[in-house]
């Protein structure tokens, strides 16, 4: 394919998965920010005024990051899993494979579909976050490259579990047993500062935990963990799992149900 046709493909991709979750907005958009408005009632407004300050913030101030962050992730990794499993089961997908279009194209245009996903959320997340508290960014483009960087990630992550996916049992499985734990337990409600230095020690073994805490350096400038080892982190990750997703879709195994 020539780099114009290339772009073409790519355009069609992202413009298809902007269409598949804009169309059902109100399933897709809104009830992510219904709960993460109840989590800011919750946890801010009720619960935070009994816990006080952490981290140098008040609560409300010190989750906001977090939940921010855990709305990305969520909406990033589903729009993909859900959407790129939907194409294989109907057999779609196999008139993109017999395409010339490389699999690198395919890759981005779906991670780009599930990132754009992500990042509308997120924006319409923070918005709502300030009825609740005063937002002063403090490294703009920290908190901007860990949001895209973060997207990106769990787009591809979504991909990956889709290609193994066999059932949509399948694609609930890795978001129930793994993601959510791995979420709640990332540093989103409280600072790991506060745990015995050995579930410190085993925190840092959680992704998460890195980009929750470089988006919560790039907001508040206050982090549990060394932000340049979290973004190096994050970095890695993106070319490891990017790395996979290719290997996969170039070998086309496990890309029928």
């Amino acid at each position: 394919m020539t780099p114009k046709q290339q772009y073409v493909a790519f355009e069609t991709l992202i413009r298809k998965e902007v269409r598949r979750f804009t169309r059902i907005w109100v399933q897709t958009l809104i009830p992510p920010v219904i709960t993460m408005a109840l989590y800011f009632v919750v946890f801010g407004a009720l619960i935070g005024s009994r816990i006080g300050e952490m981290g140098g913030f008040d609560y409300m101030s010190f989750v906001v990051p977090g939940l921010i962050m855990m709305s990305v992730i969520n909406n990033s990794y589903s729009n993909v899993v859900s959407s790129f499993f939907s194409a294989k089961f109907s057999k779609s997908i196999e008139e993109l494979q017999v395409s010339p279009t490389p699999s690198y194209i395919i890759m981005l245009g779906y991670v780009g579909g599930g990132a754009l996903r992500g990042l509308i959320v997120g924006g319409i997340v923070t918005t709502v976050s300030l009825l609740f508290v005063d937002l002063h960014i403090q490294h703009i483009w920290v908190t901007i490259l860990v949001v895209l960087l973060t997207s990106i990630l769990f787009s591809i992550a979504g991909m990956i579990n889709a290609i193994f996916a066999k059932s949509f049992d399948d694609i609930s499985i890795i978001p129930t047993f793994v993601l959510t734990p791995m979420t709640y337990l990332g540093g989103v409600f409280y600072s790991i500062s506060l745990l015995p230095e050995f579930w410190q020690g085993v925190s840092k073994l959680n992704p998460v935990l890195y980009m929750v805490n470089a988006f919560r350096y790039g907001m508040l400038g206050v982090s549990d963990v060394n932000i340049y080892v979290s973004l190096a982190g994050i970095m890695m990750f993106v070319v490891i799992a990017a790395g996979v997703c290719l290997y996969l879709l170039e070998r086309g195994k496990k890309m029928r149900t």
